[in-house]
């Protein structure tokens, strides 16, 4: 039987994947804009791959946590998945320009 921890690092790497494709597509997207707007995506895309990096690292570190280094990651996993999906809201908002 997998534990809480297995679980849930499954649940982030299944989370990190559907990034990664939303990610892709506005890359698409970026391609068929105007410079400026092109300029600014970019910009945005570069930050939202920096914080996918991140995402991967600390999935990585879950695999080794145990017990109160579990809880901390597991918090911090919590704050930075929602600060991706406010991320991702932006550069998504920047292509109905």
């Amino acid at each position: 039987m997998m534990g809480d921890k297995e679980i849930y690092r499954q649940k982030a790497e299944a989370k990190l994947d559907e990034w990664k494709a939303e990610l892709d597509k506005l890359k698409a997207q970026a391609s068929h804009k105007s410079a400026d707007v092109k300029q600014d995506v970019n910009h945005q895309i570069a930050a939202l791959e920096a914080k996918l990096e991140e995402q991967k690292t600390k999935i990585a570190e879950i695999k080794e946590a145990s017990g109160e280094a579990w809880d901390t990651l597991k918090d911090g996993m919590e704050s930075a998945f929602d600060s991706m999906k406010s991320a991702f809201s932006d550069a998504k908002n920047k292509f109905k320009k």
